[in-house]
């Protein structure tokens, strides 16, 4: 099942680093190497940019200029919403992911991150290959440390559920509107979930079991809330009523 919302929040911290990192090595390459930006934008946006500003046009040093504030947070901001998305469905796919471990998990995705921040041009001063060079290092280093942390605070964000139904043909636990019957899934930790015991017609349901870190509102209800603040288990009991 996973929990979109703490993927979410584990891709805020992660995004932060992510782009952040991008953004700190444009910007670097925006003033060492910044002759070859200005050949750059009197080769290519003339006429835009002309050597002397006039009505018609800026001046190549206020079109410089306006790098920093303008396009530097503009991409950082597109790149930050992609780690965003990713981290989303990072968290609503988390249980469906192979591996038992978060970081590997995280590693996982992080990949498909970098190829859309490249695919939508969204990686910075690509413009000769010295900087394209130096973006493409950051960018390997900045996706890996963007898994390990997505999968580290996803872990920090969620606690391990176990649901066990005491007869499995009888008894099937609804989690929303999902059969988690037998199944461990990670939630949000100090989330709140509608839970549901659906019994055959030749069984009686007979409560809820918990341990660890989970609370129901209502032990004695077939549909009930479900409280999770910490690693534990939900049991469904059920009796055959003949």
């Amino acid at each position: 099942m996973g929990s979109m919302l703490a993927g979410i929040k584990a891709g805020v911290i992660a995004g932060i680093a992510y782009i952040g990192s991008l953004a700190v090595a444009n910007l670097a390459i925006l003033y060492l190497l910044k002759s070859d930006i200005f050949a750059f934008i009197t080769t290519h946006f003339n006429d835009v940019c002309s050597p002397i500003s006039s009505v018609n046009a800026t001046s190549i040093q206020d079109c410089f200029n306006s790098l920093a504030p303008v396009y530097l947070p503009f991409i950082a901001f597109f790149g930050f919403f992609v780690t965003l998305v990713y981290s989303a469905v990072f968290g609503r796919l988390y249980d469906m992911l192979p591996g038992r471990v978060p970081v590997m998990k995280g590693l996982m995705v992080a990949p498909f991150a970098a190829i859309s921040l490249v695919y939508l041009d969204l990686l910075g001063f690509t413009f000769e290959l010295p900087a394209t060079e130096v973006l493409v290092v950051i960018l390997l280093g900045s996706t890996i440390a963007y898994g390990v942390i997505l999968g580290r605070f996803y872990k920090r964000y969620t606690r391990v559920i176990q649901f066990v139904s005491e007869d499995e043909s009888a008894l099937r636990i609804i989690v929303g509107r999902t059969d988690l019957t037998g199944k461990t899934s990670t939630l949000a930790a100090n989330s709140t979930h509608n839970i549901e015991a659906k019994v055959t017609e030749d069984s009686s349901f007979k409560g809820w079991s918990v341990s660890g870190g989970v609370a129901v509102e209502d032990a004695k209800s077939f549909d009930t809330t479900m409280e999770v603040n910490g690693d534990g288990l939900l049991k469904g009991l059920v009796a055959k009523k003949y």
